[in-house]
């Protein structure tokens, strides 16, 4: 199967490191003009520097409508939008203050909307298009810990199936993955927060997935390329009818609880 997105013009939100800047990375090497962002010009040109294929600069901070106006101003029309920016972060579910659930939800939720309302009618007069959001497995196995964020995670859900209702019968598909524990550099600070320190890697990987996330049927942590697979294949044309959907990169899980 040829993947290509020749032609398209992309934007993946939160896209200089992790699993955006993989996302970014697989849809050009499928032939898309890729629109990195990050609120660092800086860093979105070093990203750039660092990757092969055709890139756009697109910095600006999303979390507030000013910063993505900017973004919109300079990237005016996309044919796939990719909606991956998000922060997480553990914590004791009693001591998230008012502040904390507000910034959760404005990171990863607002953010998202904010672009979907700007570029969707676009799409949709085109008659083509391509929205995801990067949801998580904490949308609906919310860990206790992270109690703020799978509240995020499971609004995207929602969100990513109304704004498909929204679109029907359009040539718009809109779509949310949802991604495993996954191995990026503010992952292993994370599994460090919640295991042993000094245990190597993957000593401390392993131990992390036994006893925060014994579910998983693979038993490992997600690589970020991983994610980017299945990206790419719904803004493909070969994923011309999937719309609406919540598709799963997670690892599997030992008694599924998950769509």
């Amino acid at each position: 199967m040829r993947l290509d997105l020749s032609g398209k013009t992309a934007l993946v939100t939160g896209s200089t490191q992790g699993i955006g800047e993989a996302i970014a990375a697989g849809l050009a090497e499928a032939g898309a003009r890729v629109a990195v962002n990050g609120r660092s010009a800086d860093k979105v040109r070093a990203t750039i520097d660092r990757l092969d294929g055709t890139f756009l600069p697109a910095p600006g901070d999303l979390t507030t409508a000013e910063g993505t106006a900017e973004v919109v101003d300079a990237l005016p029309a996309v044919d796939i939008l990719v909606n991956n920016l998000g922060i997480f972060g553990a914590q004791d579910p009693l001591s998230i203050t008012d502040d904390d659930w507000r910034r959760y939800f404005e990171v990863n939720v607002l953010s998202a909307v904010r672009l979907t309302r700007a570029y969707l009618p676009g799409m949709i007069a085109a008659g083509w298009g391509r929205v995801q959001y990067i949801a998580s497995d904490s949308a609906v196995a919310v860990p206790a810990e992270m109690i703020h964020y799978g509240m995020s995670k499971t609004a995207l859900l929602s969100v990513s199936r109304g704004f498909a209702k929204a679109a029907k019968a359009t040539g718009v598909t809109i779509n949310s993955v949802i991604a495993g524990p996954t191995h990026t550099g503010g992952v292993e600070d994370f599994v460090y927060s919640l295991v042993d320190k000094d245990l190597p890697w993957e000593e401390a990987q392993r131990e992390f997935m036994r006893l925060h996330r014994p579910q998983s049927l693979l038993g490992r942590l997600i690589e970020p390329e991983e994610i980017a697979n299945m990206v790419v294949y719904l803004a493909s044309p070969h994923a011309s009818a999937t719309t609406g959907g919540a598709l799963r990169v997670d690892g599997g899980y030992v008694d599924s609880i998950l769509p």
